[in-house]
């Protein structure tokens, strides 16, 4: 629906025709949009779906009535989990902000050798749900009804042990001797429905731990002659599969 403004909303918090906005949603609605009651508004629950609402009340806690239930079909066939070494200040936002835009369905956070950030392991719940939050909002930017988990983080050897076969293909950043990602993923015997891809924090990925993901499966390679930033880099990756076996450039639609 043109014009009418989006909103997320958790599962639970709809019950039968109801929605009840949580607290920060209804901050937005009343301060920045001036909305009243009788407005249109669209609530998507983060798991594929978009109800269109029509607003009852703005008080502490905005509610509404459901007036449509619409499944989205903006969800890529291909579902790609990012496993990223933490960059130093505020680069995972921009990372968590622009692959949930490119249609990440998971990101895995994790300490790698050269993570230059250590917490304890309160600061990084708090970190995740920092990141969390940016991926709720870029979802609801980008009109996307999905919204992608976004882990407390790990360090990078627990995350690779548990990813070992769980899908189609593996793919490790990796800017010493790895070949171009374009041969790799034209000698796919079948178009991946999975992917998971690991990307370095500053300073890239160390050999051990590139040779330790190549031991579980991981295939290294290259982006080409130019070394990119952390942040560049795994949006660069995501679009090109998004490109060659996802939804990006495609027509949207819905169902």
């Amino acid at each position: 629906m043109t014009g009418v403004r989006r909103f997320t909303v958790a599962p639970e918090r709809i019950t039968g025709d109801r929605v009840a906005f949580d607290r920060a949603e209804t901050r937005h609605m009343q301060a920045v949009l001036r909305l009243v009651p009788g407005d249109l508004v669209i609530a998507a629950d983060g798991r594929g779906r978009d109800f269109t609402v029509r607003l009852e009340s703005l008080g502490e806690q905005a509610t509404g009535t459901i007036l449509d239930v619409a499944t989205t079909r903006r969800e890529a066939a291909l579902a790609i989990t990012l496993l990223q070494g933490i960059p130093k200040g505020d680069k995972m936002e921009t990372i968590v902000r622009a692959v949930t835009e490119l249609g990440v369905v998971r990101v895995l956070p994790a300490i790698a050798q050269r993570t230059v950030v250590r917490l304890e392991s309160s600061g990084w719940r708090e970190r995740a749900r920092r990141w969390q939050r940016v991926a709720k909002e870029a979802a609801k930017q980008c009109g996307r009804a999905v919204i992608p988990d976004v882990a407390v983080p790990r360090p990078l050897t627990e995350w690779l042990e548990p990813t070992r076969g769980e899908a189609d293909v593996r793919l490790c950043l990796w800017e010493g001797e790895a070949p171009p990602i374009g041969p790799v993923l034209d000698a796919l015997p079948t178009p991946p429905a999975t992917a998971f891809v690991l990307v370095g924090p500053e300073g890239g990925l160390a050999g051990e731990e590139v040779q330790a993901a190549q031991a579980r499966g991981w295939t290294p390679v290259s982006l080409g002659p130019r070394i990119l930033r952390s942040e560049t880099a795994a949006p660069t990756v995501v679009a090109i599969l998004q490109f060659r076996f996802g939804d990006l450039g495609r027509a949207a639609g819905r169902e």
